[in-house]
């Protein structure tokens, strides 16, 4: 990627942190959910980690990550809103009569969406920590966390603009992340230790992406990571985002034709 491809990539992404800065009522919102999490179901089921299995005595330290990724899950799905919204308003029409780099239009929406997932990450890792959580793996696994949450946002990000410029319409999109959200997020080890799991939802959890940022980031944030844990569901989340933003950018590439 040349630097003038960089440069543009950046101030592609600057102008979308603006219009996210400029709705701070929006940046509220989307932390609502999480402290919901946090603070009511953290409450809820605290004394479900006697049951075994969490890895750990305090529920708070074993739910922290889960609430992590699943808002990285929940924000991300919505990217291709945004890019419907540009549709409709003619704005990447305009830009494509422009000189800008076609990757850097598409890339600035894989930026803008990791900048947002680490910046909401962090948020709520502060928030855990205020509440009484701990986290033995220290820095070095509140980064990995951290990256595991930003490579699956990029996943269901380029995914979510993808299936903007292919529907474009409003209503299938919220019909498509309505009937996703609650399987993705309960086939997984979000609220749940595995081995209190059925066995058929085990298996189905093994091959869920979101289940692998979970993974991922809870054996990181142990005492004693299981480094094949973190590096086999690590590396399939970012072989998984590579597909989905290769995928975004051949869509747009059909849409540009279209227009």
């Amino acid at each position: 990627m040349s630097s003038q491809t960089l440069a543009q990539t950046w101030y592609m992404t600057q102008r979308q942190l603006m219009a996210i800065i400029r709705q701070p009522v929006f940046l509220a919102i989307s932390l609502i959910q999480p402290v919901i999490w946090l603070f009511l179901f953290g409450n809820l089921f605290k004394k479900v980690v006697e049951l075994g299995g969490f890895g750990t005595t305090s529920y708070l330290d074993y739910l922290i990550p889960g609430i992590v990724v699943m808002s990285a899950l929940g924000s991300s799905m919505w990217a291709g809103m945004g890019t419907l919204e540009e549709i409709e308003r003619g704005t990447l029409n305009r830009f494509l009569t422009t000189p800008v780099s076609r990757n850097a239009l598409m890339n600035a929406n894989v930026v803008q969406n990791g900048i947002s997932t680490a910046v909401q990450s962090v948020i709520i890792v502060l928030l855990g920590w205020a509440a009484g959580a701990t986290y033995p793996g220290g820095a070095g696994g509140l980064l990995i966390l951290l990256v595991a949450s930003i490579l699956l946002g990029t996943v269901f990000g380029a995914l979510s603009n993808a299936l903007g410029m292919l529907v474009r319409q409003r209503e299938s999109i919220i019909g498509i992340n309505t009937f996703l959200l609650l399987p993705l997020t309960f086939l997984s080890s979000s609220f749940m230790a595995p081995s209190q799991m059925p066995s058929w939802m085990r298996q189905i959890a093994d091959f869920n992406p979101v289940n692998w940022a979970m993974v991922a980031g809870r054996s990181a944030l142990t005492a004693d990571p299981d480094w094949g844990l973190v590096l086999s569901r690590g590396g399939a989340l970012l072989v998984l985002a590579v597909a989905a933003v290769w995928l975004s950018t051949r869509t747009f590439r059909s849409y540009q034709k279209s227009v």
